[in-house]
């Protein structure tokens, strides 16, 4: 006989088999690689991600399934480890706010609460792209709607769920041409599959499913790894509405598209949180007046060169970023000057993989070093607690990884002072943005030219490919040497590492003076020397230096400037 409702405690056991199905799955996931190189990551993301919402659950394991929601709520966002993870603590959100306070719960609210979830998931994200974990919850919870109004059984509801979830990952190749030209399915919504997947067989009576051997793939969802950064003034505010009036979020949200983008309007008819890029913020600013009271305002002079960023990825920012203000950079903490009760003005952190990465950030005077990056993102909670840690009336947080701005923008809407977040997309660019500081400023001021800074270095990073794979419609080969530029486009490839090298330098913009190699696993002091002579040839008059960076994955990390 199927089940008709579910309690706390039924929660919180479909919850604990799926995250146990994720983690069976994580190779799989991680080999779900749009670029074929070792740093498949969403799996273990994911896993991780899951894992701290398990983790908060299992601490109200006693309680109504409203407060068990609410708590796999909270754990996720704490725990989020790249845009994947991010987003699911944003489904997650959406669920629990459904569920309330329900002591039990039924087949359509089950449905009702995922389709909330995909709606607070979408709403999280600037510019939706199709063919993403987006899509996947978006047509599980639509079908479990369907479902549900059929038959109000738990067990229906969520087959329905986890069959649609199937139907629309393996659909994703065909919504996403970068995906259909490497041949994998997204993995963000692979993962989500799985976790489904792992509550219906525990429904049902079944183990998690035995992840099946299978060669390694490469990872999908790089497509909402960078966040898309607009152009002119990003304005933020909090807007509350006075005495019993109520705001109306769809026409905000109309408003405001029509004198600016990358609009983002979270809330309820009490109070909003608005976020929106236009070249006239006292217009925003204005306009934001006359709806009530406004409070944690902050305008910030973005950089334009974000234009140029690939069509293809979506900009990801969650609904909590947007209140709570800009992005900061690490700076150098030490050149601050304390204030008379000895509490540092502005300090930094810095995310960074590799010893000599990390020790590069401390000689700069950044007071905060968080291990991670490529492969192994700081989870939101492990960002908090570094700006916790620091004695500093604002904070500059560095990302210098894709996949770590917005969980460090999480962190901005949740730190109990101003953070702001740098999106330095690498270590050179955050040693970039570091020249640009005046400690002198506070964090908002920073934030702008430390950016534009960072972006004014050139960058790329040298690995190998694990598999054959067409990049650009070019072919690579497994074990050649693949050059990337910072968005992962491809610059060159081959069997001669050297010569591969040397071909995607002769590709960045003249003019450089200075050549900077970072070299990480795989190489050595004598092998990249070798390599700095051939460089230092091929472009005359320009100095090259090398730095151990230690980074896993990247061979080299190469900064032009």
């Amino acid at each position: 006989m199927a089940r008709r409702s579910c309690d706390g405690q039924g929660l919180l056991a479909a919850f604990r088999a799926g995250v146990a199905n994720v983690e069976e799955h994580v190779d799989e996931l991680n080999g779900l690689n749009v670029y074929p190189v070792p740093d498949g990551d969403t799996g273990s993301n994911m896993a991780a991600t899951v894992r701290a919402a398990l983790d908060e659950a299992d601490a109200v394991a006693d309680q109504p399934a409203g407060r068990i929601a609410a708590a796999i709520s909270f754990g996720a966002l704490m725990g989020a480890r790249g845009n994947s993870g991010v987003i699911t603590s944003q489904v997650f959100r959406g669920m629990a706010d459904a569920l309330g306070d329900k002591r039990r719960f039924n087949g359509l609210d089950l449905a009702n609460a995922l389709d909330l979830g995909a709606r607070a998931a979408y709403a999280a994200v600037a510019k939706p792209v199709e063919g993403t974990i987006l899509t996947v919850v978006r047509e599980a919870a639509a079908a479990g709607v369907a479902a549900a109004e059929r038959n109000n059984d738990i067990e229906t509801v969520l087959a329905a769920i986890v069959d649609a979830a199937e139907k629309a990952v393996a659909k994703t190749p065909s919504l996403l041409p970068i995906l259909r030209e490497a041949g994998v399915v997204d993995a963000g919504g692979q993962g989500l599959y799985r976790l489904f997947q792992g509550g219906l067989r525990h429904l049902v009576g079944q183990t998690p499913l035995r992840a099946e051997a299978r060669p390694p793939a490469v990872k999908a969802s790089t497509l909402i790894a960078h966040a898309d950064e607009g152009f002119g003034y990003e304005t933020m505010f909090l807007v509350q509405a006075a005495g019993t009036a109520q705001l109306d979020l769809d026409a905000v949200r109309r408003h405001l598209e029509t004198i600016g983008e990358s609009v983002l309007v979270a809330g309820d008819p009490r109070a909003l949180k608005v976020h929106v890029h236009s070249e006239h913020p006292d217009e925003v600013i204005g306009y934001g007046l006359t709806l009530g009271a406004l409070s944690r305002i902050s305008v910030e002079n973005l950089d334009n060169q974000a234009r140029d960023i690939r069509e293809t990825r979506a900009a990801a920012f969650t609904r909590d970023t947007v209140a709570e203000g800009p992005a900061v950079v690490a700076g150098p903490a030490g050149t601050a000057t304390s204030s008379s009760n000895g509490r540092l003005p502005l300090a930094v952190i810095a995310v960074a993989a590799g010893d000599g990465l990390a020790a590069i950030f401390r000689d700069f005077g950044v007071a905060s070093v968080v291990r991670g990056g490529q492969s192994a993102n700081p989870s939101t909670g492990e960002l908090l607690a570094a700006v916790k840690s620091l004695d500093a009336r604002e904070i500059l947080l560095l990302a210098n990884n894709p996949n770590v701005v917005l969980a460090a923008r999480q962190v901005a809407s949740m730190a109990d002072r101003p953070v702001a977040v740098v999106p330095t997309r690498n270590a050179a660019e955050g040693f970039a943005a570091l020249l640009a500081l005046d400690p002198a400023g506070d964090a908002v001021t920073n934030a702008a030219a430390m950016t534009t800074a960072g972006r004014g270095v050139q960058s790329l990073v040298v690995t190998e490919a694990v598999r054959d794979a067409t990049i650009g419609g070019r072919k690579v080969k497994r074990g050649e040497t693949i050059v990337l530029d910072p968005d992962d486009g491809l610059l060159a490839s081959g069997g001669d590492r050297d010569r591969a090298v040397l071909g995607a330098i002769a590709k960045l913009t003249p003019g450089f003076e200075l050549l900077t190699i970072y070299y990480g696993d795989g190489a050595d002091l004598a092998e990249t020397e070798r390599l700095a002579k051939q460089i230092g040839a091929s472009v005359p008059g320009t100095e090259v230096e090398v730095v151990h960076g230690g980074q896993p994955h990247h061979r080299y990390l190469i900064a032009a400037e």
